[in-house]
């Protein structure tokens, strides 16, 4: 019943077939020393088309100015330039026409000329904020927590690798040394990355991600055959070294959203919880539903047993041959 179950859960989705998660937009406006704005607006990238949304400004700033254009692995980012006599960014109303018919969410960040930041969130529930920008202090950077919520729920390879950890291991307290060994690890490889200690290609880094996921598959597979392998006998430690390589995946998500300059640390530590919050949800809520299927025993014939692992091994090799397709 517990194999069955995990079946259902992967096809329920078609989006697990799409190799990238659903990263945030992200809009910038920053003030020059001569009072001049710069805005940059990263649209996130779904294949080779730019996600259908559009950030506009109240004041028009972006509809009466050519934006410069440049596209990167996963996002689409436009610039513009706007003079120095521009009316004031307090009251204006930033809207993401779109936004209401997708499930992510745009950062907004405002830095002044006294590198005081603004931090706002805009979800599709309500797709525009109106920027209040005479407060004493500035909203908080907690948004971090509820971003990084977001990529590890949207992150399907993340969250397919913790499935396969949880098929694997059998016992409780052995799951839970398991899963803290990936936490420690990600949350290591995140933080050096993000601070730009380590760096590695973005397209090299999602390619392993999905050949880790291969790996535990097979894996699997050997464990439903009886010829328990290295993973089963050792979870924690594949665990812990595959958490290096997806803590990198994370900190490419967060590189491309960007960190408020004055505050990086405790953004850094926020996105790192709400990670960590989302992936415990995620394993509460499988384990959950688990037990109580488990205790209506039904019975499955036996073959079905291997197919999580088949079902998760094509999969990642789906998305690791289109995420290499992305060098040539």
């Amino acid at each position: 019943m517990r194999n069955y179950f995990l079946i259902i859960l992967v096809l329920l989705s078609s989006n697990f077939l799409y190799s990238h998660e659903i990263r945030p937009a992200f809009l910038e406006i920053k003030e020059n020393k001569n009072h001049s704005l710069e805005i940059i607006w990263k649209q996130p990238l779904m294949g080779d088309y730019g996600l259908p949304i559009y950030p506009s400004i109240s004041a028009g700033w972006m509809t009466n100015s050519k934006a410069q254009i440049v596209y990167t692995e996963t996002y689409l980012i436009k610039r513009w330039k706007v003079p120095a006599n521009h009316v004031s960014l307090d009251g204006q109303t930033i809207r993401i026409d779109g936004l209401e018919k997708t499930i992510t969410d745009v950062l907004v960040q405002i830095t002044l000329l006294n590198d005081v930041s603004y931090t706002y969130l805009i979800k599709p529930l309500q797709p525009f904020v109106i920027l209040d920008i005479k407060k004493i202090q500035p909203p908080p950077v907690w948004q971090y927590v509820q971003l990084g919520i977001f990529h590890i729920w949207s992150g399907f390879d993340h969250l397919l690798f913790v499935l396969g950890l949880i098929l694997l291991v059998k016992k409780r307290s052995k799951l839970i040394w398991t899963i803290t060994a990936f936490t420690i690890a990600h949350s290591i490889t995140l933080a050096l990355a993000t601070l730009q200690i380590v760096k590695v290609s973005a397209v090299f880094t999602e390619s392993a991600i999905a050949l880790s996921i291969v790996f535990l598959a097979i894996e699997l597979l050997r464990h439903y055959k009886g010829k328990d392998g290295f993973a089963y006998h050792y979870p924690w430690l594949v665990s812990f070294l595959f958490g290096l390589l997806h803590g990198l995946g994370f900190a490419s998500a967060l590189q491309d959203v960007g960190l408020p300059q004055n505050n990086i640390p405790l953004a850094l530590f926020l996105f790192n919880v709400g990670v960590e919050t989302g992936q415990l949800v995620f394993v509460f809520v499988i384990l959950l539903l688990l037990s109580v299927l488990h205790l209506s025993k039904f019975q499955l014939p036996k073959w079905s047993y291997k197919a999580p692992a088949y079902i998760i091994g094509t999969l990642a090799m789906y998305w690791f041959f289109e995420r290499l397709s992305d060098v040539f």
